[in-house]
């Protein structure tokens, strides 16, 4: 009897940590092994870039009005084209972002702005679109536009995207985009084009070095 309770004794002791390396280990699965969006995935499928980004300035709209990539000239900024509705793109690629915020110190992080372009404006009204991206960091700012607006932004970056039809779910559609973040200078001009899930201290580095450059 006092080897059952003391195995008992052993095993609630051990059990947390084992709960917080399982967990650990689907993190990891989920954020480098998993590719998701990829040909033969299912419907959602990541696309690849529609032509070499060349960048430039654009205006779109945010639930607190106008917004011009121009606006935010002397600070960093990272551009991602995706939608609310991503079921596994868009959550990897803004989690790692936020993640790479969080590595920031405030004097750096006050010299960042992300920027999240939903390709999908019929669904992402300006409320959603603004709670949806705060999920991630409340410095996250979500704009859209017209369906012409959205889709010259994205030229100017070679971002691509299509609607695809979703029969087996009640969103009616998902939408295929490309997934990449763009890299914007302190003077509005293109830097990198860094691929889905790169990790957060690569993003950090590279956002270190552009300050490092400017100060």
């Amino acid at each position: 009897m006092r080897l059952v309770n003391f195995l008992g004794a052993r095993w609630a002791l051990l059990l947390p940590g084992l709960v917080v390396v399982v967990l650990a280990g689907v993190l990891v699965w989920l954020l480098w092994a998993w590719q998701p969006g990829h040909p033969g995935d299912g419907a959602h499928r990541q696309l690849e870039l529609a032509a070499a980004p060349a960048g430039g300035d654009f205006r779109l709209q945010s639930v607190d009005g106008p917004v011009a990539l121009s606006d935010f000239r002397e600070k960093v900024v990272l551009l991602y084209f995706g939608y609310t509705a991503c079921p596994d793109i868009c959550p990897t690629n803004l989690a790692i972002i936020g993640y790479a915020l969080k590595q920031l110190t405030p004097a750096e992080r006050q010299q960042v702005q992300v920027l999240f372009v939903s390709v999908d404006p019929a669904r992402d009204d300006l409320e959603r679109l603004a709670e949806y991206a705060a999920y991630f960091d409340p410095g996250i700012l979500g704009i859209t536009g017209s369906p012409a607006a959205v889709a010259d932004a994205a030229a100017r970056y070679g971002a691509a995207y299509r609607r695809t039809a979703a029969s087996d779910s009640a969103m009616g559609y998902l939408v295929d985009h490309s997934a990449f973040t763009y890299v914007i200078d302190q003077g509005g001009s293109l830097v990198d084009t860094l691929p889905h899930a790169t990790p957060a201290e690569a993003i950090v580095a590279q956002l270190r070095e552009l300050l490092r450059v400017s100060s």
